[in-house]
């Protein structure tokens, strides 16, 4: 009981000290007035300004990259779309002499050549692992 009566009463006090910050917040209206009325930084004066310049900027930025481009090629640029052109060419060779190896073929012949047969080895690994698990 004199445990509870402690905890009872310190949780007043604790209530008692915090009330009063609850009821003050701030009021963040006024706290910016009074920067501003302080010769403190206007933000929004400076968003309108910045803001007002990116417009000016995006007239500015009409750049034509399809003229840019033809420029670059003219003066012996990589031409990037003749690259990929010439890739795709060599992956759709490359990808029809691979697609016709026959796996079943190679294993096989790695087996004949005493290579690991690791089907054999999983096989004895399962095997094993029956035996120690009875």
């Amino acid at each position: 009981m004199k445990r509870f009566a402690i905890a009872l009463t310190a949780l007043t006090i604790a209530s008692v000290a915090l009330a009063p910050t609850t009821y003050a917040a701030p009021n963040f209206d006024e706290l910016r007035q009074e920067n501003l009325d302080k010769d403190a930084v206007d933000f929004d004066q400076l968003r309108r300004e910045n803001l007002d310049k990116d417009a000016v900027e995006i007239q500015v930025k009409g750049v034509d990259f399809d003229q840019l481009r033809r420029e670059n090629l003219d003066k012996d640029a990589v031409d990037f779309d003749q690259l990929r052109r010439e890739n795709l060419e060599k992956d759709a060779v490359v990808e029809l002499q691979v697609k016709g190896v026959d796996f079943d073929q190679l294993r096989r012949e790695n087996l004949d050549k005493d290579a690991v047969d690791f089907d054999q080895l999983r096989r004895e690994n399962l095997d094993k692992d029956a035996i120690s698990s009875h």
